[in-house]
């Protein structure tokens, strides 16, 4: 039997996305949604999910265009001048290329996310990343990595025409 899972990214950013996983999962419309624990919203959406229990949560690990769960001091590599993760996903990924540093860096915010993640008391469903940066090849691998430690069983892989991407 196939089955659809419909998964709304980006739960925890602002209330308003929240209200509209809460109100697509209600409908029947929504399967799944990940959640970015560092966003401001992210305490309403977790309290959202325990009050849906058939909604399945996993971590959208925001490593671009947000706030990192670790201290920017110990990200030198991954952060801009005011301490929030880089927005410019091709400098970014040269840098984790040619810096082991940034690497070491990168494993660690994951990681923190993870921990962040486990911390809400949910089950973790799935894994993604912002803006699909997990389909970067060293992104993905440190995921799976990272992720088997807190029993990661699967990362959503995006179905889009390649001009949005």
């Amino acid at each position: 039997m196939k089955r659809l899972i419909v998964t709304a990214d980006d739960f925890g950013l602002v209330r308003e996305v929240n209200d509209a996983v809460e109100a697509a999962h209600r409908d029947g419309v929504l399967t799944a949604a990940s959640l970015m624990v560092a966003a401001p919203a992210a305490r309403d959406a977790v309290e959202r999910a325990r009050r849906l229990p058939s909604l399945r949560v996993g971590l959208h690990v925001v490593l671009t265009e947000g706030a990192p769960v670790l201290p920017a001091s110990d990200l030198s590599h991954l952060v801009d001048g005011r301490g929030m993760l880089r927005s410019d996903m091709a400098a970014l990924g040269a840098t984790l290329a040619f810096s082991r540093r940034a690497r070491r860096q990168l494993a660690a915010e994951i990681g923190a996310q993870f921990e962040a993640f486990r911390d809400t008391g949910l089950t973790l469903d799935h894994c993604n990343a912002h803006k699909h940066f997990h389909l970067h090849p060293l992104v993905g691998r440190l995921l799976a990595e990272v992720g088997a430690r807190f029993g990661l069983r699967a990362m959503r892989v995006p179905l889009e025409p390649t001009r949005v991407l």
